[in-house]
């Protein structure tokens, strides 16, 4: 049962990801005999003025991964990490400068996998309660930060399907600017399904990816 000191707009979500099946999530789950290396990304929420909002960054176009991609602050768990949450926290703030003790943990997704990476990733979920300006920290990882409204990314005017040449196909957001596809669309696209956020839009409109996206 969701806590009752989070935000009315929080607590389905929270109570939704707590019950949540990983197969309703991703086809693409961590591999039984244990490999892959494990990462953790926040999913952090705060209220705004025009509703909840998420934190999102835009990856340095020159980095060896996923290059120019929009994604969520994190990455790999370190051995001083205790476990996905910390390191999650640990990363947005090498990342952006997110204060970690403005961030309560709520919810942890179960753990999904990304086969080109080999990544066992576990998206958390954070109530940034106390809100602060964020900026890359390096630009040569980060390019750009944004926190995007929750209302935005529902939005039908803003959502479509992205059409890989790779034959992938899955949900497309573009938003504040951005372009936002693959890992971290599918996981936007849970959070607005599960937070009860989800408005119909036209499924049948595919967008290829911009050429260097890729």
């Amino acid at each position: 049962m969701a806590d009752r000191n989070l935000p009315d707009w929080l607590r389905p979500l929270v109570s939704a990801v707590e019950t949540v099946d990983p197969q309703d999530l991703s086809r693409f789950l961590p591999p039984e005999d244990g490999s892959g290396r494990e990462s953790a990304v926040l999913i952090a929420l705060r209220d705004s003025e025009d509703g909840p909002a998420v934190l999102l960054i835009e990856r340095a176009a020159d980095l060896r991964a996923h290059p120019g991609q929009v994604a969520f602050p994190g990455g790999a768990l370190d051995p001083g990490d205790p476990d996905p949450a910390a390191a999650a926290l640990r990363e947005a703030n090498e990342e952006v400068g997110l204060d970690p003790a403005s961030v309560r943990i709520v919810a942890q997704f179960p753990a999904l996998f990304i086969p080109v990476t080999e990544y066992v990733v576990t998206p958390v979920l954070g109530w940034w309660q106390r809100p602060h300006p964020v900026t890359p920290v390096d630009p040569m990882e980060v390019a750009h930060v944004a926190v995007v409204p929750v209302a935005e990314l529902a939005d039908p005017g803003n959502r479509f399907r992205v059409s890989h040449p790779s034959g992938f196909v899955g949900p497309g957001f573009g938003v504040a600017g951005l372009f936002v596809w693959g890992f971290t669309a599918g996981l936007l696209d849970t959070l607005l399904r599960l937070g009860g956020w989800a408005r119909p839009w036209d499924e049948s409109r595919v967008e290829p990816l911009p050429g260097d996206a890729s």
